[in-house]
């Protein structure tokens, strides 16, 4: 059965199967997921039976560890169900019959995807009018999971999934593909990064890295965050935020389903994090609460866990200017020109006194070989 689901406003609305016990799986194998949605905080979770996948890597957990109601309410029959979540908490007076939440809409999903006002699904349910319509698109394949991210839509079938237009219902490019090299790490297939993506923002465009073998891809920054437009200094990400610096004006969006700007943004430098604008970088390690920003030659450690806001630290860096900085996994990158450096850590950056061998951003992070 062919079957999508769309609604205006649901935090986490999942319609799980009964799962059947077994030992905990691995998606790298090809794995028919239930439901995959991402929470209030943008961490997106893969659902199949009794155990679920936190993000684009790591390994399986039981359902009931993060969903303990799951597990309590076995007995009713999850395809008849909806639950409904925030925070981690079922909300009050959940799970309810998918009749009594959506009259008309029947039972039995195979999957289900948020969409805003305007875009309509195979089954769309319009909350103020409880009006149901139904479209037909028989050229998709059968959805056993359907996923809104970054405004895209994607109907999952076995371990592959198809890009689809929310009202059209229509496929453009060469799809299906594997999911295994979009959107979870898995040996022998193109991967990734941490949060899912990398993002390098140049004038009014901002450029994005699904994964390496698909390459860098650009678009224009007031496509996804309209207030801020373009031309930014900064950007960097802490606790489910984004902080995007443009002059001496902070944007802090929410980085769940959608971006959304955060009431009361923009603020000054000032206000937000106690120094004075313009910046060059900015740019958070992991889940250390210190963003490190970089006016000059000059490198300053603020606590984002501290209110108010204040330096900790003022470095003194090797570079009379940087273009930009970013942290991951393997270390700190800042950029000058058309090169980068590499650093393990922050602190090194700030102590070293003899650059490391510089690196071409065209040929070694963009694929350019000129």
């Amino acid at each position: 059965m062919r079957l999508l689901f769309c609604s205006l406003s649901i935090c986490l609305t999942l319609a799980l199967s009964q799962a059947a016990p077994g030992d905990s799986p691995n998606r790298c194998e090809g794995i028919d997921f239930d439901a995959i949605t991402p929470d209030e905080k943008g961490i997106t979770f893969f659902f199949k039976g009794e155990w679920l996948w936190r993000g684009f890597h790591g390994d399986s957990e039981p359902l009931n560890s993060s969903f303990k109601e799951m597990d309590d309410h076995h007995h009713l029959g999850h395809d008849d169900k909806v639950f409904s979540y925030f925070n981690h908490t079922l909300e009050t007076g959940f799970p309810k019959d998918i009749q009594e939440l959506f009259p008309g809409i029947p039972t039995h999903l195979d999957a289900a995807v948020e969409c805003p006002k305007g875009e309509y699904e195979v089954y769309h349910f319009d909350l103020k009018t409880q009006a149901v319509k139904k479209r037909h698109w028989a050229h998709l394949p059968n959805c056993t999971a359907a996923y809104r991210w970054l405004e895209r839509y994607y109907c999952f079938h076995g371990h592959q999934f198809t890009k689809f237009h929310p009202v059209t219902g229509s496929v453009v490019g060469n799809y299906p593909k594997d999911a295994r090299s979009y959107f979870m790490r898995c040996p022998k297939f193109g991967n990734v990064n941490d949060d899912g993506l990398f993002y390098y923002c140049k004038c009014q465009y901002y450029m994005r890295l699904d994964t390496q073998r698909d390459g860098w891809h650009a678009f224009p920054i007031s496509n996804v965050w309209k207030e801020v437009g373009g031309d930014l200094d900064s950007v960097f990400s802490y606790e489910g935020k984004l902080y995007m610096i443009k002059g001496d004006q902070v944007y802090i969006y929410k980085t769940a389903a959608h971006y959304t700007l955060i009431e009361g943004y923009p603020k000054t430098l000032k206000e937000e994090l106690g120094i004075e604008g313009p910046v060059d970088a900015a740019f958070v390690c992991g889940e250390y609460p210190i963003v490190h920003v970089v006016k000059g030659q000059s490198m300053l450690d603020i606590d984002l866990s501290a209110t108010p806001r204040t330096v900790l630290k003022e470095w003194r860096l090797p570079f009379p200017k940087i273009d930009a900085g970013m942290c991951s996994a393997d270390g700190v990158r800042v950029f000058v020109g058309a090169e980068y450096f590499h650093y393990e850590t922050p602190m090194l950056l700030a102590l070293s006194r003899i650059r490391p061998q510089p690196h071409k951003i065209s040929l070694e992070m963009l694929g350019c070989d000129h």
